[in-house]
């Protein structure tokens, strides 16, 4: 990426072979930027091979979208040698491990159900006369390689001699609800899970209350940043967050690009500070 007339560079890493009526945050986020004064490139490391030798900071700052290990991997690279990347690396990629995220948020005080990490599912059975538990892959998304687990019959199938996290199930009552922050502005949206259709995965607007507002923050402040999703279940009475997406889709939000760029740009405005996105309290960057 060659600079212009002084225009402030953005790298977004993701995929760009996605179309834009299934995904259309990032055409959005690229047109916003734009039409703010930046300069703008989509870097797809999954489409074209990336030349590590050659690999250097050609951006002011980059926006790691992408949910693959290549994205992941890229903006890793990119913040050893020195990139300004938003999300951050180190952030990241606790995100992407259930594990990771889950005990950050418990020590943040964050109402997680409670949790355990196991190579070997039966010995979740003594947990189970307490109640049933849900078994999952530490770095599944969308549904995927999740187990609820009533009686410990149900615990032999699964794989052993790899990591699994297992949480406290609590049955959920109604849709899930998908809680978006960008800067200080927290939008909810109700979802069906697993939501398979784009009508689904658009949901419908939800209010926010004060107190999942305050769990929504306290999640950010957890990791250090402002933009992010959370996933909350309500179970007789309680909130629970089950999972947390450093940089998601935001699909129910209206304007969301817009209002991402919007975000960026005023943190590049403030010159280049390795904490863009508040200071990390639980992970290092």
């Amino acid at each position: 990426m060659t600079r212009v007339l002084g225009r402030p560079r953005v790298g977004i890493i993701a995929d760009s072979r996605k179309p834009a009526h299934l995904s259309p945050l990032v055409p959005e986020l690229v047109r916003a930027l734009e039409e703010l004064g930046h300069e703008v490139a989509v870097i797809d490391p999954d489409a074209t091979p990336t030349s590590l030798h050659e690999l250097a900071v050609r951006a002011d700052l980059y926006v790691l979208k992408g949910g693959s290990e290549a994205a992941l991997s890229l903006a890793g690279a990119l913040d050893r040698l020195g990139a300004l990347v938003v999300n951050p690396y180190a952030v990241a990629a606790a995100c992407r491990d259930k594990v990771v995220q889950t005990t950050v948020l418990a020590a943040a005080g964050v109402p997680v159900p409670q949790s355990w990490l196991t190579t070997d599912p039966r010995e979740l059975a003594d947990e189970l006369p307490l109640g049933p538990v849900i078994v999952k892959d530490p770095r599944g998304s969308r549904g995927r390689g999740l187990h609820v687990v009533h009686a410990p019959a149900q615990l032999e199938p699964l794989e052993r001699d790899r990591p699994w996290l297992a949480m406290r199930y609590h049955q959920p009552e109604g849709h899930d609800l998908k809680l978006y922050r960008i800067g200080d502005d927290v939008f909810g949206v109700h979802r069906p899970f697993p939501a398979r259709t784009l009508e689904e995965k658009q949901g419908a607007p939800a209010h926010v209350d004060d107190a999942t507002r305050e769990i929504v923050l306290r999640c950010g402040d957890a990791f250090g940043i402002e933009v992010y999703g959370v996933d909350i279940i309500r179970s007789q009475g309680r909130s629970w967050v089950v999972d947390m997406s450093s940089f998601p889709g935001f699909k129910g939000v209206p304007d969301a690009g817009t209002l991402i760029a919007r975000h960026v740009s005023r943190r590049l405005s403030q010159g280049p500070s390795r904490v863009l996105l508040a200071a990390s309290a639980g992970v290092q960057t």
